[in-house]
């Protein structure tokens, strides 16, 4: 049987079973925005707890956001919520910390260099790779930007 490409996509769009967007976006937005009050409030206690400095606190944040992240990570329990939350879960600290250690903790069988030094970047990689490119080009037509209006 031939089939056209336009053909096929008509017959797998007439079975596709429709996401629930707004049902995801929901979840995806309380869940985002429950981890970034969960950091503000990271922040807070941080500084009660005598962290004068607002830029130690935000660091004191960051890195354990980073390490609860890695720790549910661990033991299965992001990979649940991501599951539920979609998106919501990509808030950048928390993803990044996911998508750094998930490699590695599944790869760990395979030796620390074969399995967790060649694998720890495979989803990260990506986007260390196209960000920092990114933000040279973005640099660049900056400074150019900047030395014309001069």
């Amino acid at each position: 049987m031939n089939v056209s490409g336009k053909d096929y996509k008509r017959y797998a769009e007439a079975r596709a079973k429709r996401s629930p967007w707004i049902k995801n976006l929901i979840k995806a937005f309380t869940v985002g925005g429950g981890i970034c009050v969960f950091a503000q409030g990271l922040t807070d206690l941080w500084m009660r707890l005598g962290i004068e400095d607002k830029d130690t606190a935000g660091t004191l944040t960051s890195v354990s956001l980073i390490f609860i992240a890695v720790l549910l990570t661990g033991i299965g329990v992001f990979d649940k919520i991501a599951r539920f939350a979609g998106g919501g879960t990509l808030v950048p600290i928390t993803g990044f910390a996911n998508s750094m250690s998930s490699p590695a903790i599944d790869s760990r069988a395979e030796g620390a260099i074969l399995g967790v030094g060649a694998k720890i970047f495979t989803v990260a990689g990506p986007v260390i790779l196209y960000g920092i490119s990114s933000g040279m080009v973005y640099g660049i037509i900056y400074a150019l930007a900047l030395a014309l209006i001069k």
